[in-house]
């Protein structure tokens, strides 16, 4: 019987340790994130999430936190990125017409829609980059994305 009540008081050390190390009160949030603007229906908008200042520009999506593809329906597309921990975050949007998973470019720029958050143009004096195109994210929030053709 002591041995019994000397693993049994072992077991609950441990578990007492255990927890103590567990985060409390991580707080998760969900972002809807709606992209208009978009010429037509075709193909598939793509989201890319990112986290992290110097992942934006990203042509290659490779930098990306969270990506999701969807369907587009009346030339706008929504999503949710679901339990997302408070931080800054930023969007872009890809309107992948061929479905191809890449950006299809003319010469230089996009041939197929781009956007990203906090951003209604693209131009030379206003390049896309996270610092710009973050927001905080501390509470279930909604955005919308413009898509941006050149």
């Amino acid at each position: 019987r002591q041995t019994i009540m000397k693993s049994i008081s072992l077991i609950a050390s441990i578990l007492i340790v255990l927890t103590s190390f567990t985060p409390k009160n991580v707080e998760h949030y969900d972002l809807v994130v709606t992209a208009y603007g978009l010429k037509n229906d075709a193909g598939t908008l793509q989201f890319a999430l990112y986290n992290q200042d110097g992942t934006i520009p990203d042509e290659d999506y490779s930098k990306y936190f969270k990506k999701q593809t969807v369907k587009i329906n009346n030339n706008t597309a929504t999503t949710i990125f679901k339990n997302l921990a408070k931080g800054s975050y930023a969007v872009n949007i890809l309107h992948d017409e061929n479905s191809n998973g890449k950006i299809d470019k003319g010469f230089i720029l996009p041939i197929e829609g781009v956007g990203f958050s906090n951003y209604q143009k693209i131009n030379l004096a206003n390049r896309p980059n996270f610092k710009k195109a973050s927001f905080i994210l501390e509470d279930n929030k909604s955005i919308v994305v413009k898509a941006i053709y050149f």
